[in-house]
């Protein structure tokens, strides 16, 4: 639900923002920890870097999971502690891996990562423990591996234990898993942690140093469409939670690792824009919005992946593309009377389009159209520099009803 009193403070400042809501980011996150006993949460800093959704998540105890040296510093100035950022990126930089290692539990990409961390803890003449990705011999959907730029093909990884158990400065004590986001079926999950878990007890065998963390990624979506139904994330923490406590009663101590992905943050923003210009073109009705693609991405991108094939929705492509029908527009506006328009930005380009042919209620210059499920992927991915069009704002709306900007 759209906050409209807080939707209009801040439309008397901007006329595009984000607005996120602690109360939504609480709800999710709780249901997350209630439903998944004995199993610690990373909130996935590259769903939105935002530093107050960070700190609000911290708070309830989520750690953090960095896609690059940056997010390992944007976590440290939140203030969660280097126990609990989990860098896990490929193509770390030596000068990324140097500052790193303080500052975060680094998980090896490449085997050439691992001798790259060998060498810098020598250097230091320390021991460093470190974590690996594995790319498995299975995926979310099959019982086969494919080839993937992320981690180490799993027959690639045992078959080099032996050498990284010899290497004096870095001890293996975590294995990550991540194969695909935005999954809605709940028993398609147990099954991916449950192979997850067997890997990490085949790994766990071959190590030299007991385990201390297994990450099993991300997965768990969010519907998007009226046809989508929710994770049964009640069913799914259960079954999940049972196999980790069987496996923790095997490996005492080791922590279990879930990513949030998307599901912590995306319901808890909305995207908004005001109606800055209304115009027919030979009979279309056009209503330009003040900031489309250059603030929200993701939008227009739908309309142009679908534009190219229409009437069939082409495969997904997170985070650019979730599926058909996945951006629901909401005009903050009294009327009943509708019409149908094409929805669109103020940008020099004919792919600053967002939606055609909609039917919506009749709009007006000044009043404001709101794109829900912009609590993720949306700010972050977006070029925001194309046409040095004003940055859209973001507010944050604290439990206690207060509205901050940073």
């Amino acid at each position: 639900m759209v906050d409209q009193q807080a939707a209009a403070q801040c439309a008397k400042l901007c006329d595009s923002f984000y607005l996120y809501d602690e109360r939504s980011l609480t709800r999710s996150a709780q249901t997350l920890r209630d439903s998944f006993p004995g199993i610690d949460f990373l909130y996935s800093v590259k769903c939105n870097p935002h530093p107050l959704i960070i700190k609000a998540l911290a708070e309830k105890g989520f750690g953090a999971d960095a896609a690059s040296l940056g997010e390992v510093l944007l976590s440290r100035e939140c203030g969660l502690a280097p126990e609990d950022i989990y860098y896990s990126a490929p193509g770390k930089t030596p000068e990324d891996l140097a500052r790193a290692v303080d500052l975060s539990t680094v998980i090896a990409d490449s085997p050439g990562e691992v001798e790259r961390l060998q060498a810098l803890a020598q250097s230091r003449g320390i021991t460093l423990k470190i974590g690996v990705r594995i790319n498995p011999d299975f995926t979310l959907y099959t019982a086969n591996g494919s080839s993937s730029k992320f981690g180490i093909d799993e027959e690639t990884v045992f078959s080099l234990l032996p050498t990284w158990n010899a290497l004096p400065n870095i001890r293996i004590v975590g294995l990550h898993v991540h194969c695909h986001s935005q999954e809605l079926d709940a028993a398609i999950l147990r099954r991916y942690h449950e192979n997850v878990l067997a890997l990490a007890r085949r790994f766990s065998a071959g190590l030299a140093t007991p385990l201390d963390f297994v990450n099993l990624g991300s997965g768990i979506g969010v519907p998007f469409t009226a046809q989508d139904r929710p994770v049964d994330v009640a069913a799914l923490g259960k079954s999940t939670s049972a196999l980790a406590a069987a496996f923790q009663k095997e490996f005492p101590g080791v922590r279990v690792l879930i990513e949030s992905g998307r599901y912590a943050t995306s319901a808890a923003g909305t995207y908004m824009s005001k109606v800055v210009d209304k115009k027919v073109s030979r009979g279309k009705t056009y209503v330009l919005l003040a900031s489309t693609l250059n603030a929200f991405l993701r939008p227009a991108v739908n309309h142009m992946v679908e534009g190219q094939n229409p009437g069939k929705a082409p495969d997904a492509c997170e985070p650019l593309y979730t599926g058909g029908g996945t951006v629901e527009f909401l005009p903050l506006t009294q009327t009943q009377e509708r019409e149908t328009v094409t929805l669109c930005g103020s940008l020099c380009t004919a792919a600053d389009i967002v939606a055609e042919d909609i039917s919506l209620p009749r709009l007006s210059v000044g009043d404001l159209v709101a794109i829900p499920n912009a609590g993720s992927y949306a700010y972050v991915l977006s070029p925001t520099q194309f046409a040095h069009l004003p940055l859209p704002r973001q507010f944050f709306i604290c439990s206690t009803g207060q509205i901050l900007e940073s």
